[in-house]
């Protein structure tokens, strides 16, 4: 039977046929459809973890215990992860351990375009580099029958065209697969005594895995033209596929340990060998490191950015270069904005208010690095997972005492996901050192910029089922946060009150926005009917309109204008209006019953 999948798709359906046993990751584009789509199938136990060494620590328990475990992650999730990666080769698993890294060429939602296939040499284990999603389903199960063979770790590298690209894929059937039993092994995995032994056997197992890639069946030259020779692995394969077809390749799909002779007996072939690859040198660098040398690579492929047919074929001068699909639909520029609605929105408008005040706002990775984009431009920072607490912490003891001495106040934002990820320990970091240093925690119920996935502060887990909650305060409280405030982020007022409590606060202070996202099912079925709006009341001072909700449109002679279609009802705008000239639903929320009532008066009147 074949279905159509994407490369994501096809990663679980393989670690399904190839009988694993437990699944947990970390959410993270591209990533993250692996585990959402392994979670459909109920003979698996799949899971969120709280970040990625958490997961990668829990899927090598579950190895030891003699499971087949599947990990998943972004590639800049691995670098969380490097510590346990770094020191698992040395002990080696019982059950198959495959971690996949999706990686961000072009950097479509990362900070960073670093390629992971270098943790594999880095960490010294095999690594796995699918072509299509048919390979990605094939090498799963390829993948754990190696990590059982060899008792190592296996690195399976996709990225985003990968991950997301559709194929026709050929499915297969679950494998049944025994568990292995576990047998005490002081020398073995207690590591650090006995690291400096385990050391040579990480070797003679790389030697070995040296000859099984020479013979690996997916390392196989594809007969074509004989004056033309090619090198590819990944995607970069069928972008040079599209542009050399008549080539003859070597394509690789287990690129470390490099297959050195294979490649050495393929370019001797050829005066000189094309090696096509996204990203990093890094078969390139393999090649010239073992005096293979007629070669053309990255001297003229760029290594920054996403590759495709179009820049592969301008790098080699190529006559035929394709036409981009994108050209028979024109798509408008659509500037990143934050959602109608978003809970976010009110945190950035009064910290932008509050710039004026000497604050900066430190951020973090999720759906509020927009606050660093006009109209607010309020975020100042945001480098990875966590380190908005710690920036927060190290910026006051750099300024100095923001209240006496004329220094700034430091506010770190975070998500509630992202702050149980990696925020924890910045914080207790944070009351240890007495820091003068605030934290805004935006929690909306969800991990919403990859997806709306739940975390251990929603009380639901992958399947949507009731799980425990984490409680943020308590969980504060017992840091040692004395400051603690938790406020409606639609109240604007009063948030900014809040805030300027907070900041001047002599000591650590953690303010919780506390408003479930807009995009998560429940909060979308929510209708509400759009603001309304008395012209007869605007005294045009675009206070609604300054605030940078999309569906508040602006004319200079009438004030306003409310566009029905997208207007959520949120409220917010009408709150901010001092004249009342905008009003909901909710009585509580937007003056709604003084602006009818007015309203209602001046009809009398007339």
């Amino acid at each position: 039977m074949k279905r159509l999948m994407s490369g994501n798709e096809a990663i679980a359906r393989g670690a399904w046929e190839a009988g694993v046993h437990y699944a947990t990751g970390y959410p993270g584009t591209p990533s993250t459809e692996i585990l959402e789509t392994l979670s459909t199938y109920s003979d698996i136990e799949a899971e969120w973890s709280t970040n990625e060494k958490v997961a990668f620590d829990v899927g090598m328990g579950v190895s030891l215990a003699g499971r087949r475990a599947l990990i998943t992650m972004k590639h800049v999730g691995l670098n969380v992860a490097a510590d346990s990666f770094m020191v698992f080769p040395y002990s080696g698993c019982i059950g198959g351990f495959v971690v996949v890294s999706a990686d961000d060429p072009g950097m479509h939602s990362s900070q960073n375009e670093q390629d992971n296939r270098y943790f594999a040499k880095f960490g010294k284990v095999p690594l796995l580099e699918p072509a299509d999603p048919q390979e990605a389903k094939d090498f799963v199960a390829i993948a754990f029958e190696l990590s059982e063979r060899y008792e190592t770790p296996v690195l399976l590298r996709t990225t985003t065209r990968i991950s997301h690209t559709k194929g026709v894929v050929e499915l297969g059937v679950p494998v049944s697969v025994s568990k292995k039993i576990y047998q005490t092994d002081i020398p073995r995995f207690l590591v650090p005594p006995f690291a400096r032994g385990r050391r040579p056997l990480v070797e003679e197992r790389l030697e070995r895995l040296r000859e099984a890639s020479e013979a690996f069946e997916f390392n196989r030259v594809e007969e074509g033209d004989p004056k033309v020779g090619v090198i590819a692995s990944g995607v970069g394969y069928q972008y040079a596929r599209e542009i050399l077809p008549e080539a003859t390749f070597l394509r690789l799909g287990m690129s470390f340990p490099f297959p050195v002779e294979k490649a050495r007996a393929f370019c001797e072939r050829f005066e000189n060998v094309l090696v096509v690859e996204e990203g990093e040198p890094f078969l390139e660098e393999q090649l010239r490191v073992h005096g293979i040398t007629n070669l053309t690579g990255k001297d003229r492929i760029p290594k920054m950015g996403e590759l495709n047919p179009e820049i592969l074929a301008e790098a080699l001068q190529s006559a035929s270069v394709p036409e981009s699909y994108a050209s028979e639909i024109p798509i408008p520029p659509r500037p990143p904005i934050f959602c109608l609605g978003c809970p976010h929105r009110g945190v950035f408008y009064a910290l932008q208010k509050m710039m004026k005040s000497n604050v900066v706002a430190m951020g973090d990775i999720g759906c509020y690095t927009l606050g660093g984009l006009p109209p607010y431009s309020s975020m100042q920072t945001s480098f990875c997972m966590g380190a908005s607490v710690g920036n927060a912490v190290g910026f006051a003891i750099g300024e100095g005492d923001g209240e006496n001495g004329g220094g700034a106040f430091p506010v770190g934002i975070i998500g509630d996901g992202t702050f149980l990820h990696g925020g924890i320990p910045g914080l207790i970091d944070m009351v240890y050192k007495k820091s003068r240093a605030t934290l805004v925690i935006c929690d909306n119920s969800t991990t919403a910029m990859t997806g709306q996935q739940e975390n251990p502060s929603t009380g639901r887990d992958i399947r949507g089922a009731s799980a425990p909650q984490v409680d943020l305060v308590k969980l504060l409280e017992s840091i040692g946060v004395e400051f603690i405030r938790v406020i409606d982020p639609y109240d604007i007022q009063k948030l900014r009150k809040t805030l300027r409590e907070a900041v001047r606060h002599p000591g650590p202070s953690v303010v919780i926005t506390r408003r479930s996202c807009l995009m998560i099912r429940e909060e979308r079925e929510k209708r509400r009917e759009p603001i309304g709006f008395n012209a007869e009341d605007c005294n045009l001072c675009k206070v609604c309109y300054e605030f940078g909700c999309p569906a508040i449109e602006w004319d200079d002679a009438k004030g306003p204008i409310i566009d029905e279609l997208q207007c959520v009802g949120c409220e917010v705008c009408a709150t901010m209006c001092g004249p009342g000239a905008l009003f909901g639903e909710s009585p509580e929320g937007a003056l709604a019953v003084r602006n009818a009532g007015r309203a209602e008066a001046k009809g009398r009147s007339t």
